[in-house]
């Protein structure tokens, strides 16, 4: 869905930067600006190093005098707005309204089935409108929204800083769409093979005789037993070779030499 974030009278050019760095995190990259305070403030130094390498957000970004302006193709409008009003859109958890936005009547309650019914078609397109750091957004731009979203926060402090709202709508807004697959951050481990458990485990039987732990004429079901356990933890090569040089620290330790390695592992 075609998706833009709208900041209405920005005046510190850093929160600019960091909504844009918060925008392409998350795979947007439609941003407008309000009549904000700096003219140039797509290009002030604070406003890049704070986008963090998002440049592509702030290159293709406009700036424009009016919200009329900001807003032109937009079919669904949501507020963010923190002040208490005599009456507007209604004041929604972005979750549940986006649930109900989208259609998805199963990730909701009855009270948010009910809402969803009241939105009617799906829109094509959604703008989320963020004001000014001091004062927030104006009464008559939340009067024109469908919606008003507030994000659950302590009711003791619920001021969050802009690009921090941004982040957390974007967030929610994309996990909506369907959202992005976790990237693993390291390689797929890679389990020891039976032969290499036994090599170590054959190792370790010698150790623990070595120190005097497990007496060879009376052993019960202490390996099996151990075999058990290192299974469980699934084992690399790597651990394997870890557990190979414990059980050579043990036979040392224990004034004997260590057992010598079999051709299933190293010592």
């Amino acid at each position: 869905m075609k998706t833009r974030f709208v900041l209405i009278n920005t005046s510190h050019a850093g929160n600019v930067g960091a909504t844009a760095r918060a925008m392409k995190t998350m795979g947007f990259d439609d941003l407008v600006l309000v009549a904000p305070r700096w003219a140039n403030v797509l290009r002030r130094e604070e406003t890049i190093q704070r986008a963090s390498g998002a440049l592509d957000v702030l290159n293709k970004a406009r700036i424009v005098a009016t919200l009329d302006e900001a807003l032109d193709g937009m079919a669904h409008l949501c507020a963010t707005a923190m002040t208490p009003r005599d009456f507007g859109p209604p004041t929604l958890a972005p979750r549940a309204h986006f649930a109900a936005l989208l259609g998805q009547g199963h990730a909701l309650s009855k009270s948010e089935h009910t809402m969803s019914k009241s939105i009617g078609p799906q829109p094509d397109s959604v703008a989320f409108l963020f004001g000014s750091e001091r004062f927030g957004m104006q009464n008559d731009d939340v009067y024109r929204c469908h919606a008003c979203l507030s994000i659950p926060t302590d009711p003791r402090f619920g001021s969050l800083n802009l690009g921090a709202a941004v982040q957390l709508i974007a967030y929610d807004w994309r996990e909506a769409l369907g959202g992005f697959a976790v990237q693993p951050a390291t390689t797929k481990p890679q389990l020891a093979d039976a032969a290499a458990v036994a090599g170590m485990l054959r190792h370790w039987e010698a150790a623990l005789v070595d120190i005097g732990f497990l007496d060879p004429a009376s052993p019960k079901k202490l390996m099996p037993r151990l075999n058990q356990l290192f299974n469980r933890a699934r084992l690399s090569p790597e651990e394997i070779h870890i557990l190979r040089g414990v059980a050579k620290a043990m036979s040392q330790a224990g004034g004997k030499k260590a057992a010598p390695a079999d051709a299933a592992g190293h010592v």
